[in-house]
């Protein structure tokens, strides 16, 4: 699976209708009718992607929209969220975090308190991590190795595509302090009693 095939995919999720969970039915149903190491490039592409992602400056961002609560686990399911936003949204923020502002599901929490938010409302999305591995391990037959075989498969893809392209991973701070400025989301997000 290349590179536009996975955002192909990922387009498509993100434009479906209905909750979180039967989207994700939709996208397993996709892998599953593609070979098993379809699902294992798709894990390696949804991996690299939110590898990407991982900056101060989107983790401010997280950390802003979620009242400064935004810890290690939910900023890596908040870079999941992203990545379920589409390629156009998640190129946009990626290029200035700042630009969450103008996404439509994140504009939806603004003025109202973490408790009222709904589970499919809230910039987050682990789940988005388990559909390859579910759809890789019906396909395999292996639902009863607690993933080991596809997260091996998922390491050796990964450690294939590093030397193919020499890169090393990236880290958080890639962005740098300039990176960390985001007046237009902090305008919506004011830290303090009132986000808490």
């Amino acid at each position: 699976m290349n590179e536009d095939a996975f955002w192909a995919l990922i387009d498509e999720l993100s434009g479906r209708p209905g909750t979180r969970d039967e989207r994700l039915e939709w996208l397993e149903g996709e892998l599953l009718r593609r070979p098993a190491g379809e699902s294992v490039a798709f894990q390696v592409r949804l991996e690299k992607a939110c590898g990407a992602a991982d900056t101060h400056a989107l983790w401010r961002a997280a950390d802003l929209i979620e009242g400064g609560r935004c810890t290690d686990d939910g900023f890596h399911y908040f870079t999941l969220w992203l990545v379920g936003q589409g390629r156009k949204v998640y190129a946009s923020v990626l290029a200035d975090p700042d630009a969450l502002a103008d996404v439509s599901d994140v504009r939806a929490l603004v003025g109202r308190h973490h408790g009222e938010w709904d589970d499919d409302e809230w910039p987050e999305w682990e789940e988005l991590d388990y559909v390859a591995q579910d759809a890789y391990d019906e396909l395999t037959g292996q639902e009863d190795d607690d993933g080991e075989e596809f997260l091996e498969a998922v390491e050796a893809a990964e450690d294939e595509e590093d030397e193919d392209e020499g890169e090393e991973g990236e880290e958080r701070g890639a962005a740098g302090p300039e990176g960390l400025a985001l007046p237009r989301l902090a305008a919506l997000f004011p830290l303090g009693p009132s986000g808490s």
